[in-house]
């Protein structure tokens, strides 16, 4: 076995390891919340139910977690697919610019920090729709981590990459597509999947504001009501699906970024 041989077989070794690493600690809090509610009672059974009322919520609930669930996926991947889009074209577009990029830096840096959820009240107000103003929130929200990202993978590309272009005459969307792109794709990567997760978070907080569906509506609907068990049924059916959109998401990123483990 040659050195690149063993250095894949360790790195699947790991992602099995941490994968087992992670469903243990699952099973533990797991087990951990079943003996503080179903065993003991020694937390609140109104606020924490156990898995005996959780578990039968979400098999009662589990048409309308559905059907919330599509609809905040409506609003999601549209907004989420135009600030990739955005945030990928401008942070090409501004790297490959050094004057341009030293002039916008600045307001970069202040813009970045404002939490998102801030613009919530002035979206709805300014707005005509709440899809418009929650799409908008989570456009600003995914925006900026990858437009940052794909700005430091484009400034941070090998300099012999951009020199063997230059000889091979590569220009324009030549040069974009052949070189910059997958170049800086890694940096785009992470930037895609800390918005991937922003945008969840804001998802959630802008249907609890005005949504008449989706999952955050739902959350805040029975927390209204004090029904604990369909609010945590909720919470616990949301975990999932983001936990296999970012598994997906990982799968993905493996097999764009194939050549990183070839290196």
């Amino acid at each position: 076995m040659n050195r690149r041989e063993y250095e894949l077989k360790q790195a699947n070794c790991d992602r099995w390891i941490a994968r087992i690493g992670s469903s243990i600690i699952f099973a533990a809090l797991v087990g951990v919340y079943a003996i503080l509610t179903d065993l003991t009672g020694w937390l609140d059974p109104v606020l924490f139910p156990g898995w005996g009322m959780i578990l039968p919520e979400m098999v009662q609930s589990s048409k309308e977690l559905f059907k919330g669930l599509f609809f905040s996926l409506r609003l999601l991947i549209p907004a989420l697919a135009a600030a990739i889009f955005a945030g990928v074209a401008f942070g090409i577009a501004i790297g490959m610019r050094p004057r341009i990029k030293l002039v916008l830096m600045p307001l970069f840096r202040a813009l970045n920090p404002i939490p998102p959820t801030m613009l919530i009240p002035y979206a709805i107000a300014v707005l005509p729709s709440f899809w418009l103003s929650s799409a908008a929130i989570i456009f600003i929200g995914v925006f900026w981590p990858v437009l940052m990202s794909t700005l430091h993978g484009v400034v941070m590309l090998e300099p012999r990459w951009l020199d063997n272009a230059r000889c091979l005459e590569l220009s324009g969307h030549r040069l974009v597509f052949k070189v910059i792109l997958p170049g800086a794709m890694p940096q785009i990567f992470a930037g895609i999947g800390s918005g991937l997760i922003f945008s969840f978070i804001l998802l959630t907080v802008a249907e609890m504001f005005g949504a008449k569906a989706g999952m955050g509506f739902y959350v805040q609907y029975y927390a209204d009501f004090a029904e604990y068990g369909k609010v945590l049924g909720g919470i616990l059916f949301l975990s999932i699906v983001v936990i296999v959109i970012m598994t997906v998401f990982d799968c993905i990123q493996r097999r764009v970024l194939h050549w990183m483990q070839k290196r």
